[in-house]
């Protein structure tokens, strides 16, 4: 007995793999909505404000090219300048931080000072780079 066989017709084009491939790109596009990868969150003063800060209320380091960390001049300790800044927010509610950073200095440095800072609750944190030598960065 012999049976028939159908015979398979190839893959026509159809709307049907165009809708899918619709379908997966706003799949892929509310998903990369929820993946949100938050970095380092700080608190941008308004445009028009004015905040003083006192002298006292001032702190400042500074990162060398070689990644030192230097506190009026001297080469401190992280774990040094995290007791520093304990000390000082105890004493000086309105603390704020200052880093200087030298253009060639390691940003992996600056990223652990940033950290620190962060780590510290610091309300007010500031750095900026140093100029380089001949005037520009």
């Amino acid at each position: 007995m012999k049976l028939n066989r159908r015979k398979r017709t190839p893959l026509q084009e159809s709307s049907a793999s165009s809708d899918i491939a619709f379908l997966l790109i706003i799949y892929f596009i509310v998903i990369a909505g929820f993946n949100v990868n938050k970095g380092f969150l700080m608190t941008l003063p308004q445009k028009n404000s004015a905040r003083l800060i006192l002298k006292d209320d001032l702190l400042r380091f500074d990162l060398s090219e070689q990644g030192v960390l230097l506190y009026q001049g001297e080469p401190m300790e992280r774990q040094s300048a995290e007791r520093e800044i304990r000390a000082m927010i105890s004493r000086h509610p309105n603390l704020a931080v200052v880093l200087s950073i030298a253009p060639r200095a390691p940003w992996q440095e600056v990223v652990s000072f940033v950290e620190l800072a962060q780590k510290l609750e610091v309300e007010s944190f500031s750095f900026s780079m140093k100029d380089a030598p001949g005037g520009s960065l």
